[in-house]
C-alpha cells in the first residue's frame, strides 16, 4: 500500500422502508487520530460503527463522521397536541370577546406551533436494529471512500516528497565535493592566526589549541555521511507500506540539525550558499510531510 494523505472526503446514500439516509466521512491534518460523530437522534449504536471503522483503516487525522436521516411523510402518524391548543384558544380569547380579533379558523389554529405532533412511537426493536445495521453499513462505503481519497492525495505526495528527498541528496553532495576545499581555507586562516599568535608571544600551547579548533570546525564529513543515511532513510519510508508520516517528521528533524551543524562548521561562502539551499529544501520538505498518514 502507498502512502497516504490525511485529508479527502466521502459519501454514501442509503434507504431503507420510509426512511432515507446519507453519510459524509471527512479528514484533515492531525498529529493523532481524532474521529468526531453527528447523528439522528435514537441512532445510539451508529457511533459506536463510526469510530470502529475509522479505527480500523486510519492511524492519524480529524476524522468527523454524519449522519443525515428521515422518514417519509406520511409514514407515521400524526396527532393534535389538545393542551397546546387549548393554551392558543385562552391566550386568543380576550382578543376575540373584545371584537379586537376575529374568532380563530381551525386551519390556522392547526398551523400554529406545536399542535400538530408526530407520532414517533418508534420502531420495534427488530426494525430499529436492521435500519441500523443498514446505516452502519453506508457508513462504512462512505469510510472507504475517505480512505481511496487519502490514497489519492498519499499518491501525488509521493512524487512531490520523492523529488525533494533527492534534491535534498543532490545539494549534499555538491556540499561534500566543497567541503573537500576547506582543509585549503582553513590553512590559509590559521598561517594568518599563526602569525597574530606569534605576535602575541602566545605559548606552544595555545598554539596547538587554535589549530585543533579550526580543524574541527572545518571537519562536516559526520554531518555529511549522516545526510547521506537520511536520505536513504527517507526513501526506504517513502517506498514501505506502514503509516510513516510520524517517523517522516522525525528524521525531518535530524535533516534539519545536520543542515544547521553544516552550516556553522562553513568556512567558505559556496559551502553556506549551498547549506542554506539545502535548509529550504528540507523546510518545504518538512511541509509535505505534515499531510502524510
Amino acid at each position: 500500500m502507498p502512502i497516504s494523505g490525511m485529508t479527502g472526503f466521502g459519501r454514501a446514500e442509503g434507504a431503507s422502508g420510509a426512511w432515507t439516509w446519507a453519510v459524509e466521512a471527512r479528514s484533515v491534518n492531525g498529529r493523532n487520530l481524532e474521529v468526531r460523530f453527528r447523528g439522528p437522534p435514537g441512532f445510539d449504536g451508529l457511533e459506536r460503527a463510526a469510530r470502529d471503522g475509522a479505527q480500523s483503516r486510519f492511524q492519524r487525522g480529524n476524522i468527523t463522521v454524519g449522519v443525515q436521516a428521515k422518514r417519509s411523510e406520511g409514514a407515521g402518524a400524526v396527532r393534535v397536541n389538545v393542551e397546546q391548543l387549548e393554551r392558543y384558544l385562552a391566550m386568543g380569547a380576550p382578543y376575540v370577546e373584545d371584537g379586537r380579533v376575529k374568532p380563530p379558523r381551525l386551519d390556522g389554529l392547526l398551523a400554529l406551533r406545536g399542535v400538530i405532533e408526530a407520532d414517533d412511537a418508534g420502531l420495534d426493536p427488530d426494525a430499529q436494529a436492521a435500519l441500523e445495521a443498514a446505516m452502519a453499513a453506508s457508513i462504512a462505503v462512505a469510510l472507504d471512500g475517505l480512505l481511496a481519497a487519502r490514497r489519492e492525495e498519499g499518491a501525488a505526495l509521493l512524487s512531490v516528497l520523492g523529488a525533494q528527498v533527492a534534491r535534498i541528496g543532490d545539494l549534499a553532495g555538491q556540499a561534500a565535493e566543497i567541503a573537500s576545499g576547506q582543509p585549503a581555507a582553513i590553512k590559509a586562516r590559521f598561517e594568518t592566526r599563526l602569525k597574530e599568535l606569534a605576535a602575541e608571544a602566545a605559548t606552544e600551547e595555545r598554539i596547538v589549541q587554535e589549530a585543533a579548533a579550526m580543524a574541527v570546525k572545518a571537519d562536516v564529513r559526520e554531518e555529511l555521511d549522516r545526510l547521506s543515511g537520511h536520505v536513504d532513510a527517507a526513501h526506504a519510508l517513502l517506498a514501505s507500506d506502514a503509516a510513516v508520516g510520524r517517523r517522516l517528521d522525525f528524521l525531518t528533524q535530524e535533516f534539519m540539525r545536520e543542515a544547521n551543524t553544516l552550516c556553522s562548521k562553513s568556512q567558505t561562502g559556496a559551502l553556506t550558499s549551498v547549506g542554506l539551499d539545502l535548509k529550504a529544501t528540507i523546510e518545504q520538505f518538512r511541509e509535505q510531510v505534515q499531510n502524510v498518514e
